[in-house]
């Protein structure tokens, strides 16, 4: 069922003419040959849009439709499938659960691909509601760019080479091309990485990612760097995925989750326990097959709570009191989320490791619901 939140029409019209406004993307640097590896100096950005009139929860739901930024171009987290026309992934599940959460609509979703330069005009502008990207939280982009949700998916940057090179470690690639993208928190830990080994390479750097593992998978560089996660997921677009390894070594901490415009507390604290709710699921054994059963039957003062059948926490958030319950039957639980786009039987097949229950050894942990 879809989610009616009333309010004044003049706000309402206001709110979609600033909404439709497109954002000019950032000038990406060109590809840069200086043996040193320093990246660009990062561009300025903008100053952040006011938020509509109204908050954007009522934008959203005024226009019936959640706007997510989305890599779109990477297996696993966000990519079209052109047989469908749908996009699929990790990271577009976690689109569709919040627009599940305000809206009661998983399916009520503009997915909008951005580049990696290209996001954080698109976040402060106010041209797109949340962005779910493979982007990592790091202080410059909390003060400037968005507020960051929790983290959905704990990486670490990685470097990929071909077998045959016998490259085991960043030593071995003294002299090498080592193709990047920019914009990126990959371009500037690699510099960082390699200035501290005292190893010289030559960065090629592009502003898509397309461009920037084609170049590779062609031969013109020697090794590409990303998050591991991204890693695994390009090399299953190699025109021959076994030529190529990923190395052992973690070059950083790569926290990836959603971000929303700067400004609007309301609307950061759904986007937040919406990503909280799907763990929070998984600890509490809700599935997307047994959600409706537990919020009738269960007597666990926790699920009840997070199902609505208890208080009136979903009402405090401005949603419906049951909209874990659209959650959880539009995506299933972290888990769920998890092994359907990245686990076993997937062809990535990704150990959750970090990403795993706190209970479980990893990192992943709700607050009370309560």
């Amino acid at each position: 069922m879809t989610r009616r939140i009333a309010f004044p029409v003049a706000i309402l019209i206001v709110a979609l003419i600033l909404a439709s406004c497109e954002a000019t993307p950032t000038p990406s640097p060109g590809v840069s040959g200086a043996a040193s590896g320093s990246p660009a100096e990062a561009t300025p950005v903008p100053t952040p849009a006011p938020p509509p009139p109204g908050g954007r929860l009522a934008l959203v739901s005024g226009r019936g439709e959640l706007i997510c930024g989305i890599n779109g171009g990477l297996p696993g987290f966000s990519f079209l499938d052109q047989a469908t026309g749908e996009n699929t992934g990790f990271d577009a599940d976690f689109c569709r659960a919040v627009a599940a959460a305000v809206l009661g609509d998983p399916e009520a979703v503009e997915f909008r691909a951005t580049t990696a330069d290209q996001r954080s005009t698109a976040l402060q502008s106010g041209e797109i509601d949340v962005l779910i990207r493979n982007t990592t939280w790091t202080v410059t982009r909390d003060t400037s760019w968005g507020l960051f949700a929790p983290t959905t998916f704990y990486d670490g940057q990685g470097m990929m080479v071909r077998e045959a090179d016998d490259i085991t470690s960043l030593e071995d690639l003294e002299g090498a091309t080592i193709c990047v993208q920019s914009g990126t928190t990959t371009e500037l830990n690699l510099a960082d990485q390699m200035r501290a080994l005292g190893v010289g390479f030559t960065p090629s750097v592009f502003d898509n990612i397309e461009q920037t593992y084609a170049t590779y998978d062609e031969g013109n560089c020697d090794a590409v760097t990303s998050d591991r996660s991204q890693l695994v997921s390009q090399r299953t677009t190699m025109s021959d995925p076994s030529e190529h390894v990923i190395l052992e070594v973690v070059m950083s901490k790569e926290p990836l989750g959603p971000v929303v415009p700067l400004g609007d507390d309301a609307w950061f604290n759904i986007v937040k326990w919406v990503v909280f709710a799907t763990i929070e699921a998984e600890e509490q054994g809700i599935t997307s097959d047994n959600v409706e059963e537990m919020r009738d039957t269960s007597e666990n003062p926790v699920v009840r709570r997070l199902l609505g059948t208890e208080g009136e926490l979903g009402i405090g958030l401005g949603l419906q009191n049951d909209w874990v319950v659209d959650v959880i039957l539009a995506v299933g639980n972290y888990g769920e989320i998890y092994d359907r786009n990245l686990g076993p039987g997937t062809d990535f097949d990704l150990e959750r490791g970090p990403n795993s229950l706190w209970t479980e050894g990893g990192l992943l942990y709700a607050p009370p619901y309560r």
